[in-house]
């Protein structure tokens, strides 16, 4: 790979050379390195782009890295990643996209990511996605996420895109059985003229589920946002999602915040609140010696951590 390649793969996967474990990095369409252990094992699809990643049960503190990376301007690509989890399994799964984008096409990439989370399995999952070049044409994504899981599982999913992407187009679907639980984390920065659309469905239907899905985001300039979360209570369970953004200049915000009770014992809550930078904290900051871009630039980092 070459340094573009390696320093979009540090930007959104933190890896600075071989990765412990299992990994498939994806580069311009194509595989870039791929590595198995006893435990983990990834199998190339036949019939579609992608992966099939099957985790034995009982897998314990192992990690799989799958970083895409497009660096090639016009270049469209797609893939199907299916998860296999086994059960009593304790694994983390760091994916990510960057697009570098100097020329003046669109380049776009679409992943697919399935999860069969197996019984009592323990996931964590991050997800970035970053931008770069100084080129015309737009960097695109558009992540497909679709969470299965089974009693007794928990599932952590660390959603991050804080630059350089023109328009993505998120989609996360889940289905949790008794017991199940599932958080979600989103941080979003947009800026200039970029489009972001996050929309979530969790459907709880198993006794004792419970979903926590909660978004901070960063609208600047032009930018538009819309967060659309909808969690379905099908049994007794308990549901939380949660929407906190900062909006500046002309930007434009949308959270749409949805709940649907099935069952007389579905706990279900929703929040959203959209404002801008309280003045006092831009002056606070000042008295300290920062300039007032310095200032916004601090709170904006301390709201997105």
């Amino acid at each position: 790979m070459d340094q573009i390649q390696q320093r979009i793969l540090e930007e959104v996967a933190d890896l600075h050379g071989v990765p412990e474990g299992a990994y498939n990095i994806r580069a311009n369409g194509q595989m870039a390195g791929r590595n198995t252990t006893a435990n983990i094992e990834i199998i190339s699809k036949t019939e579609v782009s992608g992966i099939d990643i099957r985790i034995h049960p009982g897998t314990k503190h192992e990690s799989v890295h799958i970083p895409v990376v497009l660096s090639e301007s016009g270049m469209k690509d797609m893939v199907y990643n299916d998860f296999y989890i086994g059960g009593d399994s304790d694994v983390v799964i760091i994916a990510g996209c960057g697009i570098h984008n100097c020329g003046d096409q669109d380049s776009q990439h679409n992943g697919i990511h399935r999860f069969y989370v197996g019984k009592n399995a323990k996931v964590k999952y991050v997800e970035k996605h970053y931008g770069e070049g100084d080129g015309s044409g737009k960097r695109i994504l558009n992540p497909v996420t679709e969470v299965y899981m089974e009693e007794g599982s928990s599932m952590e999913m660390e959603m991050v895109q804080i630059k350089g992407v023109d328009s993505t187009d998120r989609k996360t679907k889940a289905e949790l059985a008794r017991s199940a639980k599932l958080v979600v984390r989103e941080r979003l920065m947009t800026h200039g003229s970029q489009y972001a659309v996050s929309d979530y469905v969790v459907e709880l239907n198993g006794a004792d589920a419970s979903a926590d899905v909660v978004s901070r985001s960063v609208a600047k300039d032009s930018s538009y946002q819309k967060f659309d979360s909808r969690i379905v209570g099908n049994a007794p369970c308990s549901g939380h999602t949660e929407c906190d953004a900062i909006i500046m200049g002309d930007a434009r915000i949308l959270a749409v915040p949805q709940l649907e009770a099935n069952d007389i014992d579905a706990a279900l809550i929703h929040e959203a609140a959209i404002g801008k930078i309280a003045g006092e904290q831009i002056v606070k900051l000042m008295t300290l010696g920062l300039t007032e871009e310095e200032a916004e630039a601090q709170i904006v980092n301390g709201f997105l951590k």
